[in-house]
């Protein structure tokens, strides 16, 4: 049989069209919303989705599949449910719920999502990475030994945390748990201008979990202002977004994170808080008709917890030496640490940092209970020189705390005891500290040092460590490498005479002429006196020698430059820490040879005792 050519001509278009039908073709599976209703969606059609797939709605929400039964799928919705209907057709993605990562999300504020939320525009230059990934195995893993600074008193020197460490902070609401990580982000700005490499440098990631907006940005401003967003990223999933966000932001976070871990950087991210995430889960769960357990929650939020703090850890050096570190914070009630939360948290972790309500209201910022905190790495993550400086303060202030609390009862205490409450007292005064004011390592070492506790007056204590601070706001820093401190022998270091012509340390101003350290050079008998009237200034200056020539200072700054400041303070200070007979003869001593003192100069046009013109108080 022949065909025409007409009929030849449509054979040929019809085995083309036939031949390329499928190629353009897209089969997705869909479903139907059989109900919805508090951020829960029930569909009906979804046979092959996969637990924690994610799913689309008509409308464009998105939501993950977490309960599947027989009849339909529950999918929870990642946000607002009222764009939804019964009816509406819900088809698969294939996907995990993924979030970008990278540098380009330093600065920025972004939701659970990561979608900004910052007003500064769309992302740039960035991959995405999944929320649930398995964390590092024990391979891949290294033993915490890299020190982490957070600025903190309390805890750099008695409670230590590492890079690649999970400690805990928890305690009460308004005890400063925020507190204290907001001060360890902050303190990362000088930590970061000091390294040498892009390997040392400490970028963090904070997640705000169920808190206010206006809490939020609050914390940016603070943020922003010390210059601290540029190595920060912000995840925010506040208390009008709906439960799904709330417990997928710290998965969100820690996706972030790992991108700097996975890459041989080090990150901190910090979880405020994960109470609020285990009350949205347990929302969740109850609305998704899971069966209750203790407190409501469901027999798989230990899982919740622990899934998510196992991804911090330490890599080794044949995956790239990279760590996260994990700062969570679990809020009590009244003090209750055995709730279900708390103790299913503090296996997990290794450590924890307790704040208490009665130290923050006795003025002990931050209001950290010594006796109850604790840090399972130790002295391993914690710098020589600490260690050696702070290494018995720990016991000595929690047998302080248990002392004193006997000793209310009664008067007649042995020497002994006395001894041990007039030091825990003074040692209680150390670990103070104001907030948004973290320190350097090197100040800390001063500060914390106890030999020197052990002669001053609490009231004078305060007195000191702003000398101490004063000093080394004019001093070069030490070096950060291997910080160990060999104290040399006594008879090493005769006392000298002052001497304020010793050439001054790199990038210090010069001081002038001080008439009253002149006039103590001068007369040894008025200079003996002035010292044992003061407070033992001789005692501070070898207990600072001993600590800061082994760094390779000169004995002769420290001499002159705590003496200066020491004279400098005094006449500031005088009504508040000094007798009037201390002051008439400091007075005395000042007029000397300098005619009335005026303001800042004499009449003859020299400067005073006080801060010289333009250097505040430096050498």
């Amino acid at each position: 049989m022949e065909f025409s050519p007409r009929a030849a001509e449509l054979t040929t278009l019809l085995e083309s069209r036939i031949s390329n039908f499928y190629t353009n073709f897209q089969v997705d599976e869909i479903g139907r919303v059989v109900s919805v209703g508090d951020g829960i969606a029930r569909v009906y059609g979804l046979n092959e989705i996969q637990a924690g797939e994610m799913v689309e709605f008509a409308s464009g929400v998105k939501g993950i599949a977490l309960n599947l039964e027989n009849e339909n799928v529950g999918i929870v919705v990642f946000g607002s449910d009222t764009a939804i209907k019964e009816g509406d057709l819900v088809k698969r993605t294939g996907s995990i719920v993924d979030v970008p990562a990278g540098k380009a999300m330093l600065g920025r504020v972004v939701d659970a999502l990561g979608v900004p939320i910052d007003g500064r525009g769309a992302l740039s230059d960035h991959e995405r990475r999944r929320v649930e990934v398995k964390a590092p195995g024990i391979i891949e893993r290294k033993s915490v030994h890299e020190p982490m600074q957070t600025g903190l008193k309390a805890v750099d020197s008695l409670v230590p945390i590492g890079r690649g460490q999970r400690e805990l902070i928890i305690g009460d609401r308004q005890t400063g748990k925020t507190a204290i990580a907001i001060d360890t982000i902050l303190n990362q700005k000088q930590m970061n201008s000091r390294s040498t490499s892009e390997s040392e440098t400490l970028y963090c990631v904070y997640v705000a979990i169920g808190q206010k907006r206006s809490t939020v940005a609050q914390l940016v401003q603070i943020l922003s202002e010390a210059n601290a967003m540029e190595y920060s990223i912000l995840v925010a999933a506040t208390a009008s977004d709906p439960a799904p966000l709330q417990f997928l932001a710290p998965y969100s976070g820690c996706a972030m994170g790992e991108y700097f871990r996975d890459n041989g950087m080090h990150a901190l991210i910090i979880y405020d808080d994960l109470s609020k995430q285990a009350v949205a889960y347990r929302q969740m769960s109850l609305l998704l008709r899971r069966p209750p357990g203790r407190e409501a929650f469901p027999g798989d939020v230990f899982y919740l917890h622990s899934r998510l703090l196992e991804r911090a850890a330490k890599r080794s050096d044949q995956t790239g030496a990279g760590s996260l570190t994990a700062l969570p914070v679990i809020e009590t009630q009244a003090g209750d640490v055995s709730a279900y939360i708390p103790t299913n948290v503090i296996p997990i972790t290794d450590g924890q940092i307790c704040s208490e309500t009665e130290l923050f209201y006795r003025g002990i910022r931050p209001a950290i209970n010594v006796g109850l905190s604790v840090s399972r790495v130790g002295s391993a993550a914690q710098l020589k020189t600490m260690k050696q400086v702070c290494g018995s303060s720990k016991l000595e202030l929690a047998q302080y705390r248990e002392v004193a609390a006997l000793a209310q009862f009664g008067s007649d205490l042995d020497a002994a005891t006395q001894a041990l409450l007039n030091r825990g007292a003074r040692l209680t005064e150390v670990p103070k500290q104001p907030q948004y004011a973290p320190l350097p390592i090197e100040k800390q070492i001063l500060v914390t040092a106890p030999k020197w506790l052990k002669i001053l007056h609490t009231a004078l204590l305060l007195f000191v460590f702003f000398i101490l601070h004063s000093y080394f706001l004019a001093t070069p820093a030490f070096a950060m490498g291997g910080l160990d401190l060999n104290f040399p022998p006594e008879t090493d270091h005769p006392s000298p005479t002052l001497d304020l012509n010793c050439p001054p340390a790199p990038d210090q101003p010069i001081r002038a002429p001080n008439p009253f350290i002149d006039s103590l050079n001068q007369d040894s008998t008025l200079c003996t006196s002035y010292r044992n009237a003061l407070i033992k200034k001789e005692f501070i200056i070898k207990e600072m020698t001993l600590l800061l020539q082994g760094q390779g200072l000169p004995y002769k700054d420290i001499r002159s430059g705590v003496d200066i400041h020491l004279t400098d303070l005094m006449e500031e200070k005088e009504s508040r820490y000094r007798n009037r007979r201390l002051g008439s003869m400091v007075k005395s001593l000042l007029k000397q040879g300098q005619g009335r003192v005026e303001g800042g100069r004499n009449e003859a046009g020299e400067m005073n005792l006080g801060k010289p013109d333009g250097l505040d108080g430096g050498l």
